[in-house]
């Protein structure tokens, strides 16, 4: 085989995993989000209009009553690993690229069980019995696994418009033709870079067979590696050519455990050890992985084997993410596949490797290198705390400052992508009644109840048509004496949610300044007095 063609590949694909890992009936209208878009959906809710992509608060829109699963990648792999498990019997080179799709190739198989047709239903069987009744499971073969995972998702999508569920065999040396109407934007589903897909769409490079018609060269010339990568994708071609491929079984890691660990953190945090000295071996030579074996052997000589491949470099956090995932597969699966002991020693082998692209300068004498680290840190404190101990702030739209920020957690987000959510003008609606710039210094998680009160002494109250009974003249809070206000401002009242008799609110908002020059943001809801933030 030259570096003009490409593998025979088998692909499994099973649509919207996510939501079947999360234990979603086909009836049931569900959604699993991934940084507030739509990750995946049950066939329910795509009935209803739901497709991937979408923003949170859209699926919602489009259906009421739809259930948002937060996604969770150690659920999907764990849930996924039965289905690799029963392939092994076919093939021990069963290479997962992401909970829910796994591929090998065929040319060994395909003659041990009489062909790729004969082999292609044999697989069905297999995989069918081991995703369960009601979950489906499609089958491509194509030369290429970009390619057969395509004809896999056809095959979906005819399986849904005709009711016949059948694998989609595209023939030796028709890939190139198979891919060329696909749209450009298929080729997310194998690469992660959506600014280089973006600009082949603008610049009118719609289709596959488009992007396939370039020269090479002038490719590599405007969007180096990354555009050369994408253009064999698009071509039917293997991502790179066999002679850049490169085993390093000389640069595996390995690790005992003493004693054994039978629980997933133990094992997590020295797999999460294992891939940095892994990533710093690789990093000395100049190189990346793109495809690792994770094996594991327990106190009673079982071997526990799994390859994992990503198309871009895995870096140490990606790599420490997928040992995790196994691990969580391995010592939480079903009784039949749970190992008998715990793990005794853990390996990471570096199956095959490209030469590493080095490390982008920022503009202004940054490097990447700060944004790895911090997401070592995040990948600690997350298996040290948990998976949700971990957030950062996005903006919401809201009349309280309470309500315009909030916090997510890093599982939910991509980090290493842009987050127009985190910026402070995200948020472009209106909001009427929401209180005036500038925004509050300190905003209490939970208000603090205050008094106000007039220069009378009584307190202080808005009525029914928001208007004050008396001016504000002083503020009694918890432990204080009373302070004098020498300025304020409002109210600024807000109906809230007349529509839902159980989260229905009437309130109204002051800004007050406090003698000492403190300023402070209160509001009034039915008769009391709150302290909500504190202006700087």
């Amino acid at each position: 085989m030259t570096n003009g063609s490409a593998t025979r590949a088998l692909v499994v694909h099973c649509p919207d995993w996510p939501v079947t890992a999360a234990g979603v009936g086909p009836d049931e209208a569900a959604i699993v989000v991934r940084a507030n878009r739509v990750l995946a959906a049950s066939p329910a809710a795509r009935q209803a209009g739901i497709s991937t992509g979408l923003r949170r608060r859209e699926a919602q829109k489009r259906c009421p009553q739809v259930a948002v699963i937060e996604h969770d990648p150690s659920r999907d792999a764990r849930a996924f690993e039965p289905v690799a498990g029963a392939l092994d019997g076919v093939t021990p080179r069963v290479e997962v690229s992401r909970p829910g799709t796994l591929a090998f190739a065929t040319r060994g198989p395909a003659r041990y069980f009489g062909g790729d047709e004969a082999l292609a239903e044999r697989t069905g069987w297999i995989a069918a019995e081991a995703v369960g009744r009601g979950v489906v499971a499609r089958i491509g073969v194509a030369d290429g696994a970009f390619a057969a995972l395509l004809a896999a998702q056809r095959a979906h999508r005819q399986a849904v418009s005709t009711g016949r569920s059948a694998p989609m065999m595209i023939p030796v040396g028709a890939s190139p033709a198979f891919l060329a109407g696909h749209p450009v934007e298929a080729l997310a589903e194998v690469l992660d870079q959506p600014d280089l897909i973006d600009v082949w769409r603008r610049l009118g490079l719609r289709t596959l067979g488009l992007a396939a018609g370039l020269p090479v060269a002038d490719v590599l010339a405007r969007f180096g590696g990354g555009g050369v990568l994408a253009h064999r994708l698009a071509s039917g071609l293997d991502p790179r050519p066999l002679d850049a491929r490169r085993p390093a079984p000389d640069l595996a890691v390995s690790r005992e455990l003493d004693p054994p660990a039978d629980r997933v953190d133990r094992a997590a945090f020295v797999a999460k050890a294992l891939a940095d000295e892994l990533h710093a071996r690789l990093a000395a030579d100049g190189l990346a992985c793109i495809h690792v074996l994770v094996e594991a052997e327990t106190e009673h000589g079982e071997t526990l084997a799994r390859h994992w491949r990503h198309e871009g470099a895995l870096a140490a956090g990606a790599l420490a993410d997928r040992v995790r995932w196994q691990l969580d597969g391995w010592l939480t699966g079903s009784a039949i596949a749970r190992p008998t002991a715990g793990i005794s020693r853990l390996t990471l082998i570096p199956v095959e490797v490209v030469a590493a692209r080095g490390r982008q300068l920022g503009f202004w004498g940054g490097e990447t290198l700060i944004d790895e680290r911090v997401l070592r840190a995040v990948a600690r404190v997350q298996g040290t705390l948990g998976a949700h101990a971990v957030t950062v702030p996005e903006a919401r739209g809201g009349r309280s400052p309470m309500d315009r920020v909030i916090r997510v957690p890093v599982a939910a987000v991509d980090l290493t992508s842009p987050r127009p959510e985190a910026r402070p003008d995200a948020v472009t609606e209106p909001w009427p009644g929401r209180v005036p710039a500038p925004a509050p210094a300190e905003v209490w998680s939970d208000p603090e109840p205050v008094e106000v009160i007039d220069a009378q002494g009584r307190p202080v109250g808005v009525t029914g048509r928001a208007e004050v009974t008396a001016a504000p003249a002083s503020l009694a809070r918890s432990g204080h004496r009373p302070t004098q206000l020498t300025a304020w401002a409002g109210p600024w009242p807000v109906d809230e949610r007349w529509w839902d008799a159980t989260r229905h609110r009437r309130r109204a908002r002051f800004q007050v300044v406090e003698a000492n020059g403190t300023a402070h943001l209160l509001a009034v809801e039915a008769g009391r007095w709150w302290l909500e933030a504190t202006y700087d």
